[in-house]
């Protein structure tokens, strides 16, 4: 079938983007679904950073590719084997789909799965090979989702099924904003009740980690960032003290709040500062948690003495260290409770044709999560 989708064919452009163009909304052919995979048709598919990064060449993805990974859809077709979803249902994509065999999956750790990481560096489907093309060009697929596209062929495994009850545009920040952020909070940094919490960086996954230590009971919460208008959402969202990552003193005002340092800090922003300045913020015997994802190349600097005579753990998050299938209707169920508010962080709600100045926005930094609604 044809289809609208948003193709990028060069790395680099420059801003802005709404001038460049790098993406290109061109019709594709797309290959109906084949074992184990599904026809969707997309509803919403939201702006992340991890979009930007590969637009601008700091995370490298083969070229041309049909990019977004976070979105919500509606099962149009299913193909062979397919038994977890039927047609006409609403489900949230995730883009690491588990194969559940291999050694990372069997573990309980599907965000690892070895053969859906793999299919992700190369543009591929979890299945193999690629269903997008264009005039007899194969176009990649990016994270095997292509959310940035009217319809899409995805692993059924990348479907969770949603609630028809709530908001289906807003849904579409379920598959990667909110698993990333609350799960950074709830599955890997563990969070107690009482504990207190750091925020560095206020993206969409950074607020949703706020609201995901909020619900956790986290006391207090610090919020970072280098904008004061994410600074006042935060407050406004329920944060106990923020502070501009910009000032002399960021650190000193951090371990006063948290009364000598957070047991739990948690950085959002790619950068090494970002990463440097949590855990010079974190207590003795504590823990820092990043799901930044910086460039490749970069490298962070740690005093590892400080790591055992200050006992202090470190932790990676990807995807929030999430089972998908447990954790996306958690998360939904917390936020029809009102106790996951994530409505709140969805921005401007765009047309396709007007990505390209969407991905202005998220650059900028001032923004919210910004949706593409078809």
């Amino acid at each position: 079938m044809k289809i609208r989708s948003a193709v990028l064919r060069e790395m680099g452009a420059s801003m802005p983007f709404a001038e460049s163009k790098p993406l290109l909304i061109e019709e594709l052919e797309l290959a109906p679904p084949g074992s184990g995979e599904v026809l969707v048709r997309i509803i919403a598919a939201g702006l992340c950073h991890s979009d930007l990064s590969v637009i601008t060449g700091v995370r490298p993805r083969p070229l041309p590719i049909a990019l977004g990974h976070e979105a919500s859809a509606e099962i149009v077709e299913i193909g062979l084997g397919v038994s977890s979803v039927r047609v006409g249902q609403k489900v949230a994509l995730v883009f690491v789909p588990s194969c559940g065999h291999c050694l990372s999956c069997m573990e309980g750790r599907p965000a690892l799965c070895d053969p859906a990481n793999t299919a992700n560096a190369g543009g591929e489907m979890l299945g193999g090979g690629w269903r997008l093309s264009s005039a007899q060009e194969r176009i990649n697929h990016h994270c095997g989702v292509s959310a940035f596209s009217d319809h899409a062929v995805v692993s059924a495994q990348s479907c969770i099924p949603i609630d028809d009850d709530i908001d289906l545009i807003e849904a579409a920040i379920f598959g990667c904003a909110v698993l990333t952020g609350v799960g950074a909070v709830v599955n890997t940094g563990q969070v107690r009740p009482g504990a207190s919490a750091l925020i560095v960086g206020l993206g969409g996954v950074g607020l949703s980690a706020l609201l995901g230590a909020l619900a956790s009971g986290a006391n207090p919460v610090v919020a970072v960032d280098v904008h004061q208008s994410k600074l006042d959402l935060a407050l406004q969202l329920g944060a106990s003290f923020v502070v501009n990552a910009r000032d002399a003193d960021a650190v000193e005002k951090i371990k006063e709040f948290t009364r000598g340092g957070a047991d739990f800090s948690f950085e959002f922003a790619g950068s090494v500062a970002a990463m440097q300045l949590a855990y010079q913020a974190t207590r003795r015997g504590g823990t820092t948690v990043t799901a930044g994802l910086p460039h490749p190349q970069e490298t962070w600097a740690l005093n590892q003495l400080s790591i055992t005579a200050e006992e202090r753990t470190i932790k990676g998050s990807y995807i929030g260290s999430c089972v998908p299938v447990r954790d996306i209707p958690r998360y939904i169920g917390l936020f029809k409770a009102g106790k996951l508010p994530v409505n709140r962080l969805v921005g401007e709600k765009l047309m396709l044709k007007d990505i390209n100045s969407g991905f202005d926005r998220l650059a900028s930094g001032t923004g919210l999560r910004d949706l593409i609604v078809f």
